[in-house]
């Protein structure tokens, strides 16, 4: 059935703003609502397109609308606000999002399902203990800098960092060991629960075909695998996979004017998640170790050989995002170039 009318909403906690309008823009009504009322309100309504901006519940509340019969669309918040007509206040916003999605060019941000979030919400998790571990390291490295001991950034300094606490010699006063003992036992309390999560990412990852199909592309691990699935949107909504590694922001930023083309910097639009995972495997490809295994005359060893280390690394992780869209739309495992052109 065709829906002939346009419902936006304007989401927040406690009240939200309605704006409906005809598919031809003709206004039909505006409501305020409170949170308990917008739902049975819209069951309600007959079928209709619901559009919102992809805020906090919004997934949630876009299966809830489908559950009622309703098409859901979301718009990214920075596409709506070109739209809103002199002063900013809920009414206004939730005119502008439905003039925004009547725009024919409009791009629109796909649903997550209840599963991706959950998944998206662990990849976060990890994330978040791992800033505040290093957190932590960083406090106590300054902590230690204050007596005159220096110590290197990262994770792998821990041990001598503990030893240099438990040292007789190091001229440490007894409060100051104590302090950073209970820094040292935090630093492992949060050690265990990021193992814990990586565990239960890797078992997922191991799970899941698509994610066991993306593991199989060089420097492509489960947290990547598994960021793919809970973040991107299906891949059948790109053309190609140019237009994959152009959302995640891995294509030159262009100030093209007057028929001249000046491309600058990566954009970094997009998911910033999946962009900094995919240059990190292909920084790995690029160390001594993951070297070994670049064939002499291929693609990566000619523009290693003539460009600074961290363009080569973003390039490759362009070529591992289309690498990522070819394999998830053809439903194949990742073919090496030599064998793929002999077979």
């Amino acid at each position: 059935m065709t829906k002939d009318t346009m419902i936006g909403v304007d989401l927040a906690k406690n009240v939200f703003q309605l704006h409906a309008a005809s598919m031809r823009g003709q206004p039909r009504f505006c409501k305020k609502l409170s949170r308990e009322k917008f739902r049975s309100f819209m069951a309600e309504q007959p079928p209709a397109v619901v559009v919102m901006e992809a805020c906090g519940s919004a997934h949630y509340w876009a299966r809830e609308m489908v559950r009622l019969g309703h098409e859901v669309k979301l718009i990214a918040a920075q596409y709506v606000k070109p739209f809103v007509k002199r002063q900013k206040n809920d009414a206004a916003d939730a005119e502008a999002i439905v003039i925004a999605a009547q725009r024919p060019e409009m791009r629109f941000v796909e649903p997550k399902t209840a599963e991706q979030q959950s998944r998206a919400i662990l990849f976060r998790a990890r994330e978040r203990l791992v800033h505040q571990r290093t957190e932590l390291i960083n406090a106590l490295r300054a902590c230690l800098y204050e007596y005159g001991h220096a110590v290197p950034q990262g994770m792998h300094q821990i041990t001598r960092i503990a030893e240099i606490v438990e040292a007789p010699n190091s001229e440490l006063p007894a409060l100051m060991r104590e302090e950073c003992a209970e820094l040292l036992e935090q630093i492992a309390e949060q050690t265990v629960r990021i193992n814990a999560r990586t565990a239960k990412i890797k078992a997922l990852a191991s799970q899941a075909d698509t994610a066991r199909r993306l593991q199989t592309i060089p420097g492509v691990g489960p947290l990547t695998a598994l960021a793919v699935e809970a973040f991107a949107p299906p891949m059948e909504n790109f053309k190609c996979g140019r237009d994959f590694a152009a959302w995640l922001g891995l294509v030159p930023r262009q100030f093209s004017s007057g028929g001249k083309e000046r491309l600058g910097r990566i954009s970094k639009a997009g998911q910033a998640d999946i962009r900094r995972l995919l240059i990190i495997g292909a920084m790995s490809r690029l160390n001594r170790l993951g070297q070994r295994s670049i064939p002499e005359a291929s693609w990566l060893a000619r523009i290693i050989a003539r460009k600074p280390r961290m363009l080569v690394a973003v390039a490759l992780a362009n070529k591992m995002a289309r690498t990522i869209w070819a394999l998830i739309t053809k439903n194949e495992d990742y073919r090496i170039p030599a064998q793929a052109a002999v077979a």
